[in-house]
């Protein structure tokens, strides 16, 4: 609280000192006095701008009138009422001193009731972004976890017709699903970063050029390994494409949209997975023969909620 008492009287005897010596400067060459009102009613308006309370900014409107009517109206260097014309003036002066004062300090109040709202509103997308966050890994991460269980459960049966090469081979499957998650956990935090600071100086998605048969030929032996009874078309460019991506992201993005279109279309229809170059951009289309989107849930698709769909 001292503080800021400190700091209003401060500033409002700095700006009000300056605002003297522009007025005494400026009557000195025009004799003027209704321009030097001009100039503390300025003064006024910075008081109120750069201080807090409606108090600073009245006392400086009473400094300038009483100041004006003391040094800057004959007969100087004392207070007279009596001139004609000059209570109205005085009067004048005040209201609009007064009411420029309450204005602009409501005006700063209300602006930092908008900051504070914003800054809340940011708060909540945060929330928001950490909620679809964990959706999101629910979702991406449940499949290849079942999938290192159950290989992990096969690989310690003792079935007698468990040989050493099949058990290194569930090992081995199991090491990939592992790296799998690690990565695309890494990417997922990575993204995440990206959304909650938008900043240039945080860390983008890193983009190496990769060959876009063998990112899309990854994703499917990995869909057909969790959905082996998914019959799948896939049309690709023949010419041999390097298109610069993130890989881990990439392959999860078509393993979502394919999961989705086997899962959700409520049907066993054919999936069909058609990869375009169309001018510089490489384009992914993935269709399936199924019910569709109910239209209430469209306008959603690109929501933060559309994790719950």
């Amino acid at each position: 609280m001292k503080r800021v008492i400190l700091h209003n009287v401060s500033v409002t005897l700095l700006i009000m000192g300056i605002s003297t010596v522009m007025a005494q400067a400026f009557f000195h060459f025009s004799r003027n006095s209704t321009s030097v009102a001009i100039i503390y009613v300025l003064a006024v308006m910075l008081v109120a701008r750069y201080t807090t309370g409606y108090i600073t900014g009245i006392i400086a409107s009473l400094f300038g009138v009483f100041f004006v009517n003391y040094v800057f109206t004959y007969p100087y260097m004392t207070f007279n009422f009596s001139l004609d014309g000059y209570p109205v003036s005085f009067i004048g002066m005040m209201l609009v001193s007064s009411i420029t004062s309450t204005t602009t300090t409501r005006f700063k109040q209300q602006s930092k009731l908008l900051n504070e709202r914003e800054k809340m509103l940011v708060e909540a997308e945060k929330e928001t972004m950490r909620a679809n966050l964990l959706r999101a890994v629910s979702h991406d991460l449940r499949t290849p976890l079942t999938s290192i269980i159950g290989l992990a459960d096969t690989a310690l049966n003792d079935s007698p017709e468990m040989t050493e090469e099949k058990r290194r081979e569930l090992l081995e499957g199991i090491r990939e699903d592992a790296n799998w998650l690690l990565n695309m956990v890494e990417n997922l935090l990575s993204i995440t970063r990206i959304q909650s600071n938008g900043s240039d100086t945080q860390p983008h998605v890193k983009k190496v050029p990769e060959p876009l048969e063998e990112v899309v030929s990854e994703a499917i032996q990995r869909y057909h390994k969790r959905y082996p009874d998914s019959e799948l078309k896939v049309k690709i460019p023949e010419d041999f494409l390097m298109v610069p991506m993130d890989p881990t992201l990439i392959e999860q993005v078509l393993m979502n949209l394919l999961e989705n279109a086997w899962v959700h279309a409520g049907t066993r229809g054919p999936i069909e997975l058609d990869i375009k170059e169309e001018e510089k951009n490489v384009v992914f289309y993935v269709r399936d023969h199924g019910v569709g989107i109910e239209p209430e849930r469209i306008a959603q698709i690109f929501d933060g909620c559309a994790g719950a769909i």
